[in-house]
């Protein structure tokens, strides 16, 4: 699966995207956001206050909750602001 990181989420691991493969009992962004924390002190400071950060699956916004079955791709960016 593909991983997209945009602004500071991307600065603070250090890395825009990656290729990854999931063990099988990651079934919701809340558990990949999870699991990702402890990949590495980089993961957790990026995903430290995960309430704030933001998550796409095939370029589309979802919740915590949802399910991650059949994604291609996932992305995780901060909050965006309107001007």
């Amino acid at each position: 699966m593909k991983l997209s990181y945009f602004a500071w989420v991307r600065e603070r691991i250090g890395k825009p995207e990656e290729e990854i493969e999931l063990p099988a009992h990651i079934s919701t962004i809340a558990d990949l956001v999870a699991w990702l924390k402890g990949r590495g002190e980089e993961y957790a400071h990026a995903f430290e206050h995960a309430e704030v950060v933001r998550a796409a699956i095939d370029r589309r916004h979802v919740r915590p909750d949802a399910s991650i079955a059949g994604a291609r791709e996932i992305a995780f960016f901060p909050p965006m602001t309107g001007g």
